[in-house]
C-alpha cells in the first residue's frame, strides 16, 4: 500500500480524498493556487505546495507544475479527483513514465472513454445503444447547422472533452446552433484546453440515469447500481438520488451489465460511470462514460456502504476487490444537494466574496438516518471567482425515499451560508416540489417548472400558519427579554400581551397565546398549535417543535418581527399588537427603484464582448453583451424593445453586481 499520495485536486473533492487517505493511514501532499493559499484542503493534507497564480490553467491543470510538486514529497500515487486532469491522457502518462501510481484507469482507457466522440464509437461497435449524433470534428458554425439540420432539431451541441455542464448547449433552430456552437467552443477551449464540438439529437422528456462501476487489474468488473441525476440546470446535475426511482430491477441489471461490458471491453481498472438517457419506455441509450470519481459519488456510498475513493486506492495499489456482485446490495435510499454559489433570485447566476456565515448541519450516521456534508469551505473563506461555484453537496439517508427527502428537507432548513448568494433556497423548493416528490421527474424538470426563474416557494397555509405560531411564541420570549434588561419585569413576572395581529406572505392572522413553564399554546383560526424550543433571542437558527413536528428557521430581526427563512421561502413576519396592526395597516408601501433602462451586471465577472453600439436598435431577446463568471460564458439579451443611449462597459471589464454595462433611451 502507498505511504504518501498527492491530491491533484482543490476544494471539497480534494478534502473527501484526505479522509479516506487518513482513514487508510496514508499521508498527504496538496497542491494549491494564489488564490488557495488559505483553502480548506491546504489545511487538512499533511503537506501542501504551492503552483502558481489562480487561473486553473496556470496551475491546477499544467502537468509540470504537478509533476514538480510529486518529486518534491516523494509521493509516490496521485489521486485526481473530478475535473482538471482527472481525465487528461497525457497526465496519467507523465505518472506512468515517472513510475508514479495513477488512482484512475489506464492511459488507453481514458484515451478509449475520456473522448466523448471516440467513446461514442466504440460503444457504437460493442453494441451499445447510442443516441443519433454526428460524432466526426466539425468545422464551423456553418457545418454546425447543416449537421443539425441532418439530424433534426433540437439537437446538443457538446464539447468532446468536457464534462460538468461546461461547453454543452441545446440549440432548436439554426440561430441557437450557430450561436451555441461558438460559445459551446469557446468554454471548451477555456475550461478543457479543447476545442472540439460534437452534436446529437437531443432526446426530449428524457432521464439522466447513470451506473457506478468498479474493476480491479485482476479482471473483476461489478456495478454499483443506478443513481437518477435528472435534476439539471443548464446541463449541470443539481439533485441526485440512489437508486433512481423509475427503474426496475430487470432495467437495472441490464444497464448495469451493460456499463460493466463497455468498461471490460476497454480494459477498464479503478471506478468509473457510465451515462445514460433513459425515456418513459425504460429504453435506454449510451450518453458517455466518465473515467473518473463522480461528483455525486455519495449517494452510492450511502446505498451501499463502499468506500469508492478506498477501493479506487487498493485498486491502483494492485488489490483485488473485496466483494462480488452479489454482494453489492441496494441499502435504503440517499439524496444530495449540490450547494453553489449561485443567486437563484438572478437566474443562477455565480456570487463570490466572503463566507461570513458557514454553519453546516451536524453530520450523523444512525440506524435510521444518516446526514452527510461534503465541502472544502469554512466560515470567513472566500469564494474565488477562478473555480467552479461548488461550496458544498449535502447527503441524507433513510431507509425508503420519503424518509429521505424529509431529512434532507430538515438539513437544508438548518444550513447557514451567508454572505454570498448561494441556492438552498432553491434545493429547498424542489424537495417540496409535488413532482419531484413522486418521482415524476426529467432532465427538463426545472426549466418546465420555473420557466420564469426563482423567486422563491409559496407555502402551503397550514405550513404558514405553523410558522406564525412560532413567530408568536419566539415574540413572546423577545418581549420578557427586554423586560428583563430594561429592569420592568418584578420578580421575573409581566403581564405580556396575549392577543396579537401576525402578518405573513400577505395574510393577517389574528393569534393568542398561553404560555406554561413547558413551552406555548397558540391559536390561530381555531387550531391550536403547541410549541417547544429551546430557542432563545438573537439566535440565527431556531428549532421548534410545533404539535410535535419539527420544524427549523432561520431567524433575524426586523423592525416589528422577524425575517424567517425555511423551506425555500423568505419570509417577513410582523407580530403586531392590536393597535400596532391598526396604525401599520396605515403605512404606505415603499417602492423599487426602477432601473427598466439600465442593463445591469448581474454576477460579478469579466466582459468578453459587446454585441451593440451606441445608438442602435434593439429588440426582444437580441444579445447585449457577454458576461464570463467560473468559466461559464453568460449573454444577456434585451428583454423588450428599445434604443442604446450609453455604453459604461468594454471587453476586458471587470465588474460588480449591478454595475451599469448600458443604458436605455426612455
Amino acid at each position: 500500500m502507498f505511504s504518501k499520495i498527492l491530491i491533484a485536486n482543490r476544494g471539497e473533492i480534494a478534502c473527501r480524498v484526505i479522509k479516506t487517505a487518513r482513514k487508510m493511514g496514508i499521508r498527504t501532499v496538496a497542491v494549491y493556487s494564489d488564490a488557495d493559499r488559505h483553502a480548506l484542503h491546504v489545511q487538512m493534507a499533511d503537506e501542501a505546495v504551492h503552483i502558481g497564480p489562480a487561473p486553473a490553467n496556470q496551475s491546477y491543470i499544467v502537468i509540470d507544475k504537478i509533476m514538480d510538486a510529486i518529486r518534491q514529497t516523494g509521493a509516490e500515487a496521485v489521486h485526481p479527483g473530478y475535473g482538471f486532469l482527472s481525465e487528461n491522457m497525457k497526465f496519467a502518462e507523465a505518472l506512468a513514465a515517472a513510475g508514479v501510481a495513477f488512482i484512475g484507469p489506464p492511459v488507453k482507457a481514458i484515451e478509449a472513454m475520456g473522448d466523448k466522440i471516440t467513446s461514442k464509437k466504440l460503444a457504437q461497435e460493442a453494441g451499445v445503444s447510442t443516441v443519433p449524433g454526428y460524432m466526426g470534428l466539425i468545422a464551423d458554425a456553418d457545418e454546425a447547422v447543416k449537421i443539425s439540420n441532418e439530424i433534426g432539431y433540437p439537437v446538443m451541441l457538446k464539447a468532446s472533452a468536457g464534462g460538468g455542464g461546461k461547453g454543452m448547449r441545446i440549440a432548436w433552430n439554426d440561430a441557437e446552433a450557430r450561436e451555441g456552437f461558438q460559445s459551446s467552443k469557446n468554454e471548451a477551449a477555456s475550461s478543457f484546453g479543447d476545442d472540439r464540438i460534437f452534436i446529437e439529437k437531443f432526446v426530449t422528456q428524457p432521464r439522466h440515469i447513470e451506473i457506478q462501476v468498479l474493476a480491479d487489474q485482476h479482471g473483476n468488473t461489478l456495478y454499483l447500481h443506478e443513481r437518477e441525476c435528472s435534476i439539471q440546470r443548464r446541463n449541470q446535475k443539481v439533485i441526485e438520488e440512489a437508486p433512481s426511482p423509475f427503474l426496475d430491477e430487470e432495467t437495472r441489471r441490464a444497464m448495469g451489465e451493460q456499463a460493466c461490458a463497455l468498461a471490460a471491453a476497454v480494459g477498464y481498472t479503478s471506478a468509473g460511470t457510465v451515462e445514460f438517457i433513459v425515456d418513459g419506455a425504460r429504453n435506454f441509450y449510451f450518453l458517455e462514460m466518465n473515467t473518473r470519481l463522480q461528483v455525486e459519488h455519495p449517494v452510492t456510498e450511502l446505498i451501499t456502504g463502499v468506500d469508492l475513493v478506498e477501493q479506487m486506492i487498493r485498486v491502483a495499489a494492485g488489490e483485488t476487490l473485496p466483494f462480488a456482485q452479489s454482494d453489492l446490495k441496494i441499502n435504503g435510499w440517499a439524496m444530495e444537494s449540490r450547494l453553489y454559489a449561485e443567486d437563484p433570485y438572478r437566474n443562477f447566476l455565480p456570487s463570490i466574496g466572503r463566507l461570513t456565515r458557514y454553519r453546516p448541519p451536524t453530520e450523523l450516521a444512525e440506524p435510521t438516518r444518516a446526514v452527510r456534508n461534503d465541502t472544502g469551505v469554512y466560515e470567513g473563506g472566500e469564494i474565488s471567482m477562478y473555480y467552479d461555484p461548488m461550496i458544498a453537496k449535502l447527503c441524507t439517508w433513510a431507509p425508503t425515499r420519503g424518509a429521505a427527502i424529509n431529512e434532507m428537507r430538515l438539513a437544508l432548513d438548518e444550513f447557514e451560508v451567508e454572505g454570498i448568494g448561494h441556492n438552498l433556497p432553491f434545493l429547498s423548493a424542489v424537495m417540496d416540489h409535488p413532482r419531484f416528490v413522486s418521482g415524476e421527474i426529467t432532465t427538463a424538470f426545472i426549466a418546465e417548472e420555473y420557466p420564469d426563474g426563482f423567486a422563491g416557494a409559496e407555502l402551503p397555509d397550514d405550513l404558514l400558519h405553523r410558522v406564525a405560531a412560532s413567530a408568536c411564541a419566539m415574540n413572546r420570549m423577545a418581549e420578557i427579554r427586554r423586560a428583563r434588561v430594561s429592569g420592568r419585569m418584578d420578580n421575573h413576572e409581566r403581564v405580556v400581551g396575549t392577543d396579537w395581529v401576525i402578518t405573513i406572505a400577505g395574510q393577517s392572522l389574528q393569534a393568542s397565546i398561553q404560555a406554561d413553564r413547558e413551552g406555548a399554546s397558540v391559536t390561530i383560526d381555531g387550531q391550536v398549535y403547541r410549541i417547544t424550543s429551546d430557542w432563545l433571542p438573537g439566535q440565527p437558527l431556531a428549532r421548534l417543535s410545533v404539535n410535535n413536528e419539527p420544524l427549523v428557521m432561520k431567524t433575524s430581526r426586523i423592525p416589528g418581527g422577524y425575517r424567517l427563512r425555511l423551506r425555500g421561502a423568505d419570509l417577513k413576519v410582523r407580530v403586531f399588537s392590536p393597535r400596532q396592526a391598526a396604525l401599520a395597516s396605515l403605512m404606505l408601501e415603499k417602492l423599487p427603484p426602477d432601473t427598466s433602462k439600465l442593463l445591469l451586471c448581474p454576477m460579478p465577472g469579466m466582459v468578453v464582448s459587446i454585441s451593440v453600439s451606441e445608438g442602435d436598435e434593439v429588440h426582444e431577446g437580441q444579445p447585449l453583451a457577454t458576461i464570463e463568471a467560473m468559466k461559464m460564458e453568460n449573454i444577456l439579451r434585451a428583454e423588450r424593445k428599445g434604443r442604446v443611449a450609453r455604453i459604461n462597459a468594454a471587453p476586458g471589464a471587470s465588474l460588480a453586481v449591478d454595475d451599469v454595462i448600458m443604458e436605455f433611451e426612455g
